[in-house]
């Protein structure tokens, strides 16, 4: 979909990786390799993203390093659509089920937007040792500082869900909220009906 919004795969990819990645900075070489596009390409798409006003550059040890501009008009309208298009999370997820027998993950708070203040960030449902999702975390998040997570089993989240628990209700029914995985969406949509 982005594609045919946008002309070229090489300002797509562009577009994902800035608007994913809020306050890094990024050198030429360093995009062609993560992107896997020619040095020409990216070039041209960079000066065409600083042309518009979306990103911004400067010089440091005789490199140009681009990041967004977080003045940009419409900055949160294109995360928006990058957002909607592509699925940060999904690799994410796919690395988080490798911790245990997870049913369900919804992702809130600071995962949507990072100046939102939630109760919790992450709240995983299933059979997960809290001391491999806390490394998880500090590995594979560490940009994210001061993320708040919870992990509870299935039965105790049926339980909650069960008594119309408040937390657990809103979690659920937010829609800034991405449900990351769901293996209980029957059991899940009985008891929010």
């Amino acid at each position: 979909m982005l594609k045919a919004l946008f002309s070229s795969n090489t300002r797509v990819k562009l577009l994902v990786t800035f608007l994913s990645s809020p306050g890094e900075e990024f050198f030429i070489r360093e995009l062609t390799r993560l992107l896997s596009e020619q040095i020409n390409s990216v070039r041209r798409e960079l000066n065409n993203l600083k042309k518009a006003g979306l990103l911004k550059s400067r010089s440091k040890n005789r490199k140009k390093y681009y990041a967004v501009n977080e003045d940009f008009p419409i900055l949160e309208e294109l995360r928006s659509i990058v957002n909607k298009c592509t699925d940060p999370k999904k690799e994410l997820v796919k690395k988080m089920q490798g911790l245990g027998d997870i049913s369900l993950i919804i992702f809130s708070g600071s995962f949507i937007d990072k100046n939102k203040k939630s109760s919790l960030d992450l709240l995983v449902i299933g059979t997960v040792e809290k001391s491999a999702l806390a490394d998880f975390i500090r590995e594979e998040l560490k940009e994210m500082t001061g993320l708040k997570y919870g992990i509870l089993s299935k039965d105790d989240f049926l339980y909650r869900l069960k008594l119309n628990d408040k937390f657990i209700v809103d979690m659920l029914k937010d829609p800034d909220n991405i449900v990351g995985l769901n293996k209980m969406k029957t059991q899940v949509q009985k008891h929010l009906q």
